[in-house]
């Protein structure tokens, strides 16, 4: 899947809050005190023909025919919540797909590789999706992890060497 990756504002805890089943205050204070970035679709050219083909889908009215915006710059697939403790880049929350989460994983990957940090990601065993994308994007297993709500999780951990 084709994604941007762009920062995650107040405006964006309602979808976020969604994503994770998590209450949008919640999320609002997540943004306020973590890097978090979102993958998004990509915005879509509109072609050479754009305003013809407004004019078609508004009947030449000019006024969109439904309310509802379903437009693709809109659609969230995915974030990632990271800050940085002790020379260590956390990742404390990543959702997507398994393409989307090792996109996403790039960011934290990123910062850290500037920085001259690892980074440590914690992963629920029954989240394959994660697992997949930590594997892919280079992480490496170093143990199991805390419990979350009783279930297992794997520490897994990315060093730029």
């Amino acid at each position: 899947m084709d994604v941007e990756v762009r920062d995650a504002v107040e405006a964006d805890a309602e979808t976020l809050g969604a994503i994770v089943d998590l209450p949008a205050d919640v999320l609002r204070n997540v943004v306020h005190d973590r890097t978090v970035r979102l993958a998004v679709s990509p915005d879509r050219d509109p072609g050479p023909n754009a305003d013809v083909d407004e004019a078609a889908e508004t009947g030449g009215t000019g006024e969109a025919a439904s309310a509802d915006d379903d437009s693709p710059t809109d659609a969230v697939h995915g974030f990632v919540a990271f800050d940085v403790e002790d020379g260590t880049v956390h990742v404390t929350q990543l959702a997507g797909d398994a393409s989307v989460a090792e996109r996403l994983l790039a960011e934290p990957v990123r910062f850290a590789v500037n920085e001259g940090f690892d980074v440590a990601l914690v992963v629920p065993e029954s989240d394959s999706d994660i697992t997949s994308a930590a594997e892919a994007a280079g992480f490496e297993t170093v143990g199991p992890g805390p419990q979350f709500g009783g279930e297992p999780t794997t520490k897994y951990r990315f060093s730029p060497d």
